[in-house]
C-alpha cells in the first residue's frame, strides 16, 4: 500500500503545482496583457526606407541607408519563396494559433535526443513580435511577453497579414531586411525572378543572417539550403526532380556592396553625396528615391569596356606573380579550411574570382575558390603565367602551392588564369544637348578603390588637349590648309624660364611643312608648339577657359600646346560637348529628379540646354570646323581603329603624355561624348607602346559600340559662313581643282566674303 500512497501524493503534489501554475501564469498575463504594446505599428506599417538611386529606364543602380529594404504586397510574394518559409520556420503557421505546441513538443525531443539546441520552437508570429516590440535577450519574461505578444498579434492581424509583415521585416544578413532586399543583395534580382535554390537559400537565412548568408560564410549557406530543400520535399512542395536540380544549380551570388547596379558604383556614390547634402540623414530612412540621366545599358558597357581594357593592358605586360601565398596543411581537410579562411575577407573584385592554390605543374594548375569549388586549370587557361608555372623557373618566380590568384570567367563558363590590374582607368559620356550623364565608371571596382578617376584624378591631357588650341588658332587667323613646319625644335632657358627643353614628336619622326589638317590627326608636337608660339599661350590660356577648364591649372607656356596641364576626365567631356554641340557649353549632371516615399516630386534638374539657357562659348563654325579636323583624326589619323564602328559621323583625339604616364581617347558624335583615360594612381609609364591610341581608344570603341546601337549616324549641320575651296594639297594654296577644303567665309584664299567664295568655287 505504501508505494500506492507515495505515487498518489506525488501526483496530487504535481497536480497541485501545475493547477498552481497555470493559476500564476493566467494571473501574470492578466496583469501584463493590457500593458502590451500597442499594435499600430503593425497596423500601420512604416519601416526605415534607404535612399534608392534608379538609371533613367528605371533600374536600380544602388541603395544607402541603415537598412535595405524594398516593401511588397503578400499578394506580390511568389507561392514558392512562401512553402520555402514555411518549411523552414513554421510549417504549421497557418493552422496554430501564434504558438505550435506540437511544433514546441517536437523540438523539445529533437534537442533532447540530440544533446544540442538543433531546433527552435518560434513561430513566425512570434518572430513577428520579437522583431517589432521585444529585444533579442534569452529570458523567461521576454519569451512569456512574446507569446502573449502572439496571441494578440493572432486576434488583430489575418494569417497572410502576419506573413507580409515577416517578409518585409525579417533581418537576412548584410543590412538587408526582408525577403526582396536581400534578392537584390545576394543575386541582382526581383522575388519573382528568383530559382528554387536561390529561393530556398534565402528561407534559409533567418536562423543566421550575419554568420550563414552565402557572401559571409558560402559553404553554410548551401548546407542551409540543402536543409530547407529537403524539407520543402518532404512536404509536398517540390518533386524529386526539382529536389535534385535544385541541389546541383550553381549558385551566383553577387559579392558587391550593393544589391544590383554593381557596374555603376561610382554613379551611386556620387548621388549619394549630393543627396545627403540636400536632405541630411533623412536622405538614409525617409524612402528617397532618385532619377539619375544614366542608361543602365550604356552604363553596363561602360563599366564592361573599361575593366575589358585594363586586363587587356595587363595581359600586355605579362604575370606580376601572387598576390600573397599563405601556408597549407597536407591533410586536404584542413587545407580546405585554410584556404575557406584566407578567403572569407577576399571579396571578387571586377568580375575576378580569388582563389588558393592547391597544386600547380606546367600541365595543369588545381585552385578552391572562396565559395568552395575545385577548380582545375589547363595549360592553355594559365597562358599569362607560363613562366611561373615552369619547372625551370626561380623560387622567387614560381606558382606554388598556397599562392592566391586570380581567376578570370569565359563565355564559354570556364576560367582562366589573370590578376587585378596594376594600373587605373575611366570612362564618361554625356549627352552634348544639355549634358546628362549616360554612363560614368571611375575605377576598375569600386569596392577595391573608391577613388574616383572621373571626378578627382587630376591627369596631363597630353595631345588629346591640342583641339582646344587649334580651336583658339582658327580666331587668330589660322585655317585648315595653313602651312605650319613640322621640325625640330629647341628652348634655351631664357625662353622657358627654366631648364632647355627640346620637344619631340611621339612617333620621333619630322615631316616638314604640314597643313593644321594633317598635323592635327598625325598628332605632330612640333606644329602645335609653334601654333601656340604664333598665338602666344597667354591668349590660349584665357581661350580654353571658354570650355571649362581652370586657367590656373594650366599654365600659359609653351608645353600647354602638348596638354601639359592639368584636367579631369569629367572637365574634358565637358569641353569636348562645345565642339559637339555647335559652341555651346553644358554642364554635366546626375540627379534627374527626386521624389519622396509617396512618390512626390522633391526636386527637379533644370539644365541649361543647346538653343535654350545654354551660353554659346565660341560660335557653330569653329566648332563645325574643330568637328571636321577631328573627324580626319578617325579617318586617316592616330584613331582610324575607330573605324571599326562603321560610322561616318565619329571625331575625336587621342592623346599620350610625356613617357607614356597618360593616355586618353575623347571621341563624340553629335548625340553622345565619351572621354576614356588610362594610367596608374602613382603616376608612371604605362609602356613604351602604350599610347592613347593602344591603350585608351580601345576602351570607348567598345563602349560606343554598344552606346551608339539606338544612335542614328548624324552629320553635324553645316553653319552659315562656312565655305569650301579647293586648294594644292602640298602647299595650301588655292588651286581651280585639287583636294576640297573648308574655312570660313572670309578665310578663303583669294579673297573675303561671298565675293571670294564666288570666285573660289569651280565653275
Amino acid at each position: 500500500m505504501r508505494p500506492k500512497r507515495l505515487l498518489l501524493g506525488l501526483a496530487l503534489v504535481a497536480t497541485t503545482l501545475f493547477l498552481s501554475g497555470g493559476m500564476l501564469g493566467a494571473f501574470a498575463a492578466l496583469i501584463t496583457y493590457p500593458k502590451l504594446p500597442s499594435l499600430e505599428v503593425l497596423t500601420d506599417y512604416r519601416p526605415k526606407l534607404p535612399l534608392r538611386i534608379l538609371s533613367e529606364d528605371g533600374k536600380l543602380i544602388g541603395e544607402f541607408g541603415e537598412e535595405r529594404r524594398s516593401v511588397v504586397r503578400f499578394k506580390e510574394v511568389p507561392k514558392t519563396l512562401v512553402d520555402a518559409i514555411l518549411a523552414a520556420e513554421d510549417e504549421r503557421f497557418y493552422q496554430h494559433g501564434g504558438i505550435d505546441y506540437a511544433g514546441v513538443l517536437r523540438a523539445m525531443l529533437v534537442n533532447f535526443v540530440s544533446g544540442e539546441t538543433r531546433q527552435g520552437a518560434s513561430t513566425i508570429t512570434m518572430q513577428v513580435a520579437k522583431n517589432f516590440f521585444l529585444s533579442s535577450e534569452r529570458t523567461l519574461t521576454r519569451k512569456f511577453n512574446e507569446a502573449l505578444l502572439s496571441y494578440k498579434i493572432e486576434s488583430n492581424l489575418t494569417k497572410d497579414q502576419i506573413l507580409e509583415l515577416y517578409i518585409n521585416q525579417i533581418y537576412l544578413g548584410q543590412r538587408s531586411y526582408g525577403f526582396a532586399a536581400a534578392a537584390r543583395t545576394y543575386f541582382g534580382k526581383d522575388l519573382k525572378q528568383l530559382t528554387i535554390a536561390e529561393t530556398a537559400m534565402l528561407a534559409g537565412l533567418p536562423k543566421a543572417p550575419s554568420t550563414g548568408n552565402p557572401i559571409a560564410n558560402p559553404k553554410r549557406a548551401r548546407a542551409r539550403m540543402n536543409y530547407v530543400l529537403d524539407r520543402m520535399k518532404s512536404l509536398g512542395h517540390i518533386t524529386d526532380a526539382q529536389l535534385e536540380e535544385a541541389k546541383h544549380q550553381p549558385i551566383n551570388v553577387r559579392a558587391s556592396r550593393m544589391a544590383a547596379g554593381e557596374s555603376a558604383d561610382f554613379v551611386a556614390e556620387m548621388v549619394r553625396r549630393d543627396i545627403f547634402e540636400r536632405y541630411g540623414e533623412a536622405a538614409y530612412n525617409s524612402g528617397i528615391t532618385v532619377h539619375t540621366t544614366i542608361l543602365s545599358a550604356h552604363q553596363t558597357a561602360a563599366q564592361a569596356s573599361l575593366r575589358k581594357g585594363l586586363m587587356d593592358y595587363d595581359e600586355r605586360h605579362g604575370y606580376r606573380g601572387p598576390s600573397r601565398t599563405i601556408r597549407l596543411p597536407e591533410l586536404p581537410a584542413m587545407a580546405e579550411k585554410a584556404v575557406d579562411e584566407a578567403l572569407q575577407d577576399e571579396l571578387p573584385a571586377g568580375g575576378l574570382q580569388p582563389a588558393i592554390v592547391l597544386a600547380v605543374s606546367p600541365r595543369e594548375m588545381r585552385v578552391r575558390t572562396r565559395l568552395g569549388d575545385n577548380i582545375v586549370l589547363t595549360a592553355e587557361s594559365m597562358v599569362m603565367a607560363k613562366a611561373w608555372t615552369s619547372e625551370k623557373a626561380a623560387a622567387g618566380r614560381r606558382l606554388q602551392r598556397g599562392a592566391e590568384v586570380w581567376l578570370k570567367p569565359t563565355a564559354e563558363g570556364a576560367w582562366t588564369l589573370s590578376q587585378l590590374p596594376d594600373a587605373e582607368a575611366a570612362i564618361v559620356s554625356i549627352d552634348p544637348f544639355d549634358g546628362a550623364i549616360r554612363a560614368l565608371a571611375g575605377g576598375f571596382d569600386a569596392t577595391r578603390n573608391q577613388f574616383n578617376h572621373v571626378t578627382q584624378a587630376w591627369r596631363q591631357p597630353g595631345s588629346s588637349f591640342k583641339p582646344f588650341i587649334y580651336s583658339a588658332a582658327l580666331e587668330k587667323g589660322y585655317t585648315p590648309a595653313t602651312i605650319v613646319e613640322d621640325a625640330p625644335l629647341h628652348f634655351d632657358s631664357s625662353v622657358t624660364g627654366s631648364d632647355a627643353w627640346t620637344p619631340q614628336n611621339y612617333d620621333g619622326n619630322f615631316d616638314g611643312p604640314l597643313r593644321l589638317r594633317v598635323a592635327l590627326a598625325k598628332s605632330k608636337n612640333m606644329v602645335a608648339i609653334r601654333i601656340l608660339q604664333a598665338i602666344t599661350p597667354l591668349y590660349a590660356q584665357q581661350w580654353i577657359t571658354r570650355f571649362g577648364f581652370d586657367a590656373q591649372r594650366n599654365p600659359a607656356y609653351l608645353s600647354l600646346a602638348l596638354g601639359s596641364g592639368s584636367v579631369t576626365p569629367m572637365q574634358m567631356v565637358e569641353a569636348y560637348a562645345v565642339l559637339a554641340n555647335g559652341g555651346y557649353r553644358v554642364k554635366p549632371y546626375l540627379v534627374k529628379k527626386v521624389l519622396d516615399s509617396k512618390g512626390r516630386l522633391l526636386a527637379q534638374a533644370q539644365p541649361v540646354q543647346v538653343g535654350g539657357t545654354a551660353e554659346q562659348v565660341i560660335e557653330p563654325r569653329n566648332a563645325w570646323l574643330m568637328t571636321s579636323l577631328l573627324r580626319e583624326v578617325v579617318r586617316a589619323g592616330t584613331a582610324t581603329k575607330a573605324l571599326s564602328l562603321g560610322r561616318g559621323d565619329l571625331a575625336g583625339k587621342t592623346g599620350t603624355t610625356n613617357d607614356n604616364v597618360d593616355a586618353w581617347f575623347a571621341g563624340y558624335t553629335p548625340r553622345l561624348v565619351a572621354v576614356s583615360w588610362i594610367g596608374h594612381d602613382q603616376p608612371k609609364s604605362l609602356g613604351a607602346k602604350e599610347t592613347g591610341g593602344v591603350a585608351a581608344l580601345p576602351i570607348w570603341i567598345d563602349y560606343m559600340r554598344v552606346a551608339l546601337q539606338t544612335i542614328p549616324e548624324t552629320q553635324m549641320a553645316e553653319p552659315a559662313g562656312i565655305a569650301m575651296a579647293y586648294i594644292n594639297a602640298t602647299n595650301g594654296q588655292f588651286a581651280s581643282h585639287g583636294l576640297a577644303e573648308y574655312f570660313y567665309e572670309e578665310d578663303v584664299p583669294g579673297g573675303s566674303g561671298s565675293e571670294a567664295v564666288e570666285a573660289a568655287l569651280p565653275r
